[in-house]
């Protein structure tokens, strides 16, 4: 049974593939639960835009220049979120960028906000931007939302049979198969239910 993870690696996979020798940047950010609080839009856009830059051969005037700026200030400031959306901007209307983000609804709601708002205006500027994002169904109106008529939706969620094959292989695979007998496996299949939710 694939998670978001495992499709969003998939995903990632197949356009690195495709890109390699091409002029074709594929940027991925994970969220995770447990670093919210090291996952603001700033630093999300920053380690996207840091992907793109790095397999070109040379890096846009406009991001060179921003970063000299930023170094020479008093200790060195990061960017701003408006400066690395416009830097995403240069680097992605410089060639076809692919922004895959995995588990979008483990961001916190308010940068979730600023960080599709970001994305949107990234997509404005360059049409030859393509984003790619999986999280919980609940955040679909949201997305819908924030990238009007610049998405198309795949709902993708797990069905009984699904589960039941999944539970045979990991039941096949235990190192203990003593522990079970077929009454307990079927006692757990049993319980899983007709209309699996999206969980």
């Amino acid at each position: 049974m694939l998670t978001s993870y495992d499709v969003s690696s998939l995903v990632i996979d197949r356009l690195c593939e495709r890109a390699r020798g091409r002029n074709i940047a594929v940027a991925c950010f994970y969220f995770d639960f447990a670093s919210q609080k090291d996952q603001s839009p700033a630093s999300v856009l920053g380690a996207l835009l840091k992907q793109a830059v790095n397999g070109m051969e040379r890096v846009p005037e406009g991001i060179a220049q921003a970063y000299e700026n930023q170094k020479k200030a008093i200790g060195g400031l990061r960017p701003q979120l408006t400066d690395i959306v416009k830097m995403l901007q240069i680097t992605s209307s410089e060639k076809p960028t692919f922004i895959c983000i995995d588990a979008l609804d483990e961001c916190v709601p308010g940068n979730r906000v600023r960080l599709l708002d970001s994305l949107n205006q990234v997509l404005r500027e360059s049409p030859g931007t393509r984003v790619f994002v999986t999280g919980r169904p609940q955040i679909g109106p949201e997305i819908r939302r924030r990238l009007a008529g610049k998405i198309t939706t795949l709902s993708i969620s797990p069905k009984r049979g699904d589960i039941i094959r999944f539970l045979h292989t990991r039941l096949d695979e235990d190192t203990d198969p003593d522990a079970m007998d077929s009454r307990l496996e079927a006692y757990i299949l049993k319980g899983i239910p007709k209309d699996v939710s999206a969980m």
